[in-house]
């Protein structure tokens, strides 16, 4: 059953056209980057999408509602607002029944854009299993090997356990595909260590191993890593060095739960003097552009649509 959602205008008209569209999550703007970057940033990624012959469609809760596409007053709202809710899968219940605003995570984002017939995903990095406690594992992972979207991204957070991580997408059946690499991306940098088996060099390459993959009756997600460009892409060495420390002083002050990963991610980029900060806004904009590029790719087959307003 496909809950209620309410379009943007502009990608209700791409969907009815079989036009392509790129869903992206709204936890980056909301609880990823500070003011006005995350602004910036939320404008930059719907341009570079449109810019590819794609049309962008934000996905955020508003009110309740759950919005495929928002616009410039919506998409402000969320980079300022304090009350914004980070959503995923377990809280669409709660922020619908209070009425409450939600920005959605990777998980969330993947289902609603399944929900609106959206195949496509851009985002920085997946969740994965976490260091040094592999019972905590993101929901992100379980949402990839039942949800039939394709995640566009520069790997899994560099702060997570990548080969756990790893290792729990192969077991659960989803494939992991290098795009011009065949290297597993480290988030910041371009290189882990972590050879992948699949490898696309070209979008219609991962159009048709998407389309071969559902035609199967495989209704998982396909993860597709991207890594970061070249001009700012970090050594691994300097983030591992950077991470080590970070994870060590949110152990110190007792930090737990969900404000573990902004912690780290502030505190690395303390550490780096923003140097990770720019490559994540640049491998963001870099995602943005190959799922367009994607989406475009798989436009032939058009997508099935709801009814819903």
């Amino acid at each position: 059953m496909t809950p209620t959602l309410t379009f943007h205008p502009s990608v209700r008209a791409a969907l009815d056209k079989g036009q392509p569209v790129v869903a992206l999550e709204s936890t980056v703007i909301s609880h990823g980057l500070p003011w006005p970057e995350n602004l910036e940033l939320a404008q930059n990624m719907e341009a570079t999408v449109r810019a590819a012959g794609a049309e962008a469609a934000t996905i955020a809760l508003l009110a309740g509602q759950i919005h495929i596409g928002i616009d410039a007053e919506q998409l402000r709202h969320l980079a300022t607002s304090k009350a914004v809710l980070k959503i995923s899968r377990r809280d669409f219940g709660y922020a619908q029944a209070l009425k409450r605003d939600g920005a959605t995570t990777v998980a969330a984002t993947m289902m609603a854009a399944h929900w609106a017939g959206i195949r496509v995903f851009a985002t920085g990095g997946i969740g994965g299993v976490h260091r040094g406690d592999r019972t905590d594992i993101s929901a992100d992972l379980p949402e990839l090997a039942r949800t039939p979207v394709i995640v566009v991204c520069a790997g899994a957070k560099a702060i997570l356990d990548l080969p756990a991580t790893l290792e729990w997408l192969e077991t659960h059946g989803v494939p992991v595909i290098g795009y011009q690499t065949d290297e597993f991306p480290a988030f910041y940098s371009r290189e882990s260590g972590l050879k992948l088996d699949m490898r696309a060099d070209s979008a219609e390459e991962v159009a048709a191993i998407a389309r071969a993959t559902w035609a199967s009756g495989l209704q998982c997600g396909l993860l597709v890593c991207v890594p970061c460009p070249v001009e700012y892409a970090q050594p691994m060495e300097v983030m591992e060095a950077a991470i080590a420390q970070a994870v060590q002083e949110a152990e110190a002050q007792g930090v737990r739960g969900k404000p573990v990963t902004p912690f780290l991610l502030a505190r690395i980029s303390e550490l780096t003097h923003g140097e990770s900060k720019t490559a994540n806004m640049a491998f963001l904009q870099n995602n943005a552009r190959v799922a367009a590029e994607i989406a475009v790719a798989l436009r032939d087959d058009r997508p099935q649509t709801t009814d819903n307003k």
